[in-house]
């Protein structure tokens, strides 16, 4: 009878374990690094993942096909956002420390150019139908430069920006401002804040995707931890609901219809959309304590999940295969 018990306890368990959404295939470390560690690009032709190691002033280079870190770009003061753009084979590195943005050739990774900011250079976002990259930096701005690093125009915000979103075929961008506790829409045509959104008693709105052909936003907040889904046409939030703690990232899959946002809580929220109108947590991932930051490739069907270093445990990047 307890043989049997154990058998179906077992067989659950693997059945449990292969309808998970998300799988840990593989840990690549960063010897060496020391610190937090914040937002990620890709280069998805060379099979290259770029990786702000903020605490250790450097930007590490990961050959994903070797599952190994191959460069070190060094020199740094406190990198935050990194961006590679494939068009121009640049990488891009936004340090707060120094507030500047820094280009490099994206094959030896010699250094280019630096632009000044002056203070808290963060993220970076491209917006590849008009070829430009866009800063968010300082007590409130988003710059804007083009592919070579000349600044071209700035536009004016009432607080810090985190994370924000490009439209693709419309003039839009998504800024998250938790200092002001809204998000500011921008016209980037106009270079103006063209309307702003509150978050309510929904604090530290840090993460942001968005579903572009559904008219949908996704903000992540800290205090409490919750999902927001807003519909971008009308500024209305639609739904709230119960997320991973601490979350630093948040992606949206659009050929699963699914959300994944990761937090230093430890764990992963994967929300799946019914329709455009509701959500649910269908699970939630156990990681490590302090894994807050992540980045997700639709090319590859994989979410790379950055571990600081922990004692005598060093720092990597956790590989999950993203299942259907």
């Amino acid at each position: 009878m307890r043989l049997a018990i154990l058998f179906l306890l077992s067989a659950s368990l693997v059945k449990a374990e292969a309808c998970e959404p998300l799988k840990l295939e593989k840990k690549i470390e960063l010897p060496e690094v020391q610190g937090h560690i914040d937002h990620m690009s890709i280069d998805v032709k060379g099979q290259r993942l770029f990786i702000s190691a903020l605490g250790n002033n450097t930007v590490e280079v990961v050959d994903l096909k070797a599952g190994k870190r191959t460069n070190t770009i060094s020199g740094l003061q406190e990198p935050r956002g990194v961006l590679y753009v494939p068009t121009s084979d640049r990488v891009y590195v936004a340090s707060g420390k120094d507030g500047s943005v820094k280009i490099f050739d994206g094959t030896s990774l010699q250094p280019l150019k630096t632009i000044e900011y002056g203070d808290d250079a963060d993220n970076l976002r491209y917006d590849a139908s008009r070829q430009r990259i866009y800063v968010g930096y300082g007590s409130g701005a988003l710059g804007e430069l083009d592919a070579e690093g000349q600044k071209l125009k700035e536009i004016k915000l009432d607080a810090h920006p985190e994370s924000f979103q490009v439209e693709k075929d419309g003039s839009r961008i998504y800024v998250n401002l938790p200092k002001s506790r809204k998000v500011a829409v921008v016209d980037r045509e106009k270079y103006s804040v063209i309307t702003t959104w509150g978050t309510g008693l929904s604090l530290a709105n840090y993460p942001m995707a968005l579903d572009e052909s559904d008219h949908r936003l996704f903000v992540v907040t800290r205090l409490p931890a919750r999902l927001l889904v807003i519909d971008t046409e009308s500024g209305k939030t639609i739904q709230k609901l119960l997320a991973v703690g601490d979350c630093d990232d948040v992606f949206f899959d659009q050929a699963r219809k699914r959300i994944y946002a990761s937090g230093g809580e430890g764990a992963i929220s994967v929300f799946e959309q019914k329709d455009p109108d509701h959500y649910a947590e269908v699970s939630r991932i156990p990681t490590v304590n302090g894994a807050r930051t992540s980045f997700y490739s639709p090319d590859f069907g994989r979410l790379y999940l950055a571990v600081r270093r922990q004692g005598s445990a060093p720092a990597m990047i956790q590989v999950f295969e993203v299942r259907q």
